[in-house]
């Protein structure tokens, strides 16, 4: 008997210690089949010749481009794609507060449905991708700038609530129990409380939403959603890889500025 009881175990530990061994083998198998399924009918002959083009025109882009006054150059497409991200994520961040409310989880049990369903709905509002929601208000509204901030606001409420409800569930309640104490109100406990204490976590990741907007909001235009995008596409498709090169260079300076300054605002409300 307690030979068998040793060996159990035993033979568990040996297991926990080994079943990754397992997991390696199950994700090999995996990409073997899907390289397998791969179909490489081989380089085109005009592959040379092109990469060459592409190389040498994103090392010498077209500096003609950056600015010059006709409202299409780099500059003022920048200032149009940061403009679509801003609006995009000021609208999502407001409309996503009574979703926040509605998805966070309470501590009564009728609570959980309520917040359950909220979970249902920001979670098909996520589903959606961005440039799929542009391409469908292009439809509805016509192509440039609006349908983009359309865009990036109805996926943003979807990201944002998330991050939002969770803000309210891990909040410290030490402030509304104290209020309620004294004999606030609802009202009191929310204004007093409440929103001063999940304020900064809500501004701290509307920051960072609009970090991810802003890289949104330059692809979007290649569907005509407005922005960057759009002469980016149009650069590409007639081989101009000295507008290419200059605008990639344009999107990668705006990504690196907008980055560095949400974090140093991110660091001193945190």
């Amino acid at each position: 008997m307690q030979t068998t009881i040793s060996k159990k175990p035993a033979t568990l530990t040996l297991w926990r210690r080994w079943n990754w061994l397992l997991w390696i083998a199950v994700v090999a198998v995996v990409y073997t089949w899907a390289i397998t399924g791969l179909h490489f009918t081989g380089l085109q002959e005009s592959a040379a010749s092109v990469s060459r083009s592409i190389v040498h025109g994103l090392v010498q882009p077209d500096w003609s481009y950056v600015y010059n006054g006709s409202g299409e150059d780099l500059v003022s497409l920048i200032l149009q794609t940061l403009a679509i991200a801003f609006l995009g994520t000021i609208i999502s961040s407001l409309i996503s507060v009574p979703f926040a409310f509605w998805a966070a989880r309470g501590g009564k049990e009728w609570l959980h449905v309520r917040s359950g369903s909220g979970k249902v709905i920001l979670t098909l509002i996520r589903t959606f991708p961005e440039i799929v929601l542009a391409i469908m208000f292009i439809k509805a509204v016509g192509p440039g700038s609006y349908a983009g901030v359309l865009a990036v606001s109805i996926h943003s409420i979807g990201m944002l609530g998330k991050l939002f409800s969770e803000a309210i569930e891990n909040m410290d309640r030490g402030a509304d129990e104290a209020i309620t104490s004294a004999g606030g109100n609802s009202a009191q406990i929310f204004m007093l409380a409440t929103l001063p204490t999940i304020m900064p976590e809500f501004i701290s990741y509307t920051l960072y939403r609009f970090e991810i907007a802003v890289r949104s909001a330059s692809i979007l235009g290649m569907v005509g959603a407005g922005g960057i995008g759009t002469p980016m596409i149009f650069a590409i498709q007639t081989r101009n890889w000295p507008r290419v090169g200059i605008i990639l260079l344009g999107i990668v300076l705006m990504v690196l500025l907008i980055d560095s300054l949400s974090e140093q605002l991110r660091k001193r409300l945190i």
